[in-house]
């Protein structure tokens, strides 16, 4: 089954106003995960059950996985610490 893709607000509009390079990237990484939302080289949040990172070239990508859609929450670079402080700001 593949799954449809969903972005936060604020997810997509960092997603869709980045270069062509970083774009592509990503979207691969999108694209892979709608087959395999639990790839190996993806991590479980720790604190937050049910939501994932994985990385894409540069960037960070935290999602999880509601009924048959991929929810992409937060891209960002993948400065760990920025990242995380987007995440938990938009969680609490």
């Amino acid at each position: 089954m593949i799954l449809k893709i969903d972005f936060s607000r604020d997810a997509a509009k960092f997603y869709f106003n980045l270069q062509p390079k970083q774009f592509k990237q990503i979207a691969i990484a999108l694209h892979d995960l709608t087959r395999d939302p639990e790839p190996n080289d993806s991590l479980a949040m720790k604190g937050f059950p049910g939501f994932r990172r994985k990385d894409a070239g540069e960037f960070r990508v935290v999602y999880r996985v509601v009924n048959d859609t991929l929810m992409i929450d937060v891209i960002d670079k993948r400065n760990d610490d920025e990242v995380y402080r987007v995440f938990k700001r938009k969680k609490m």
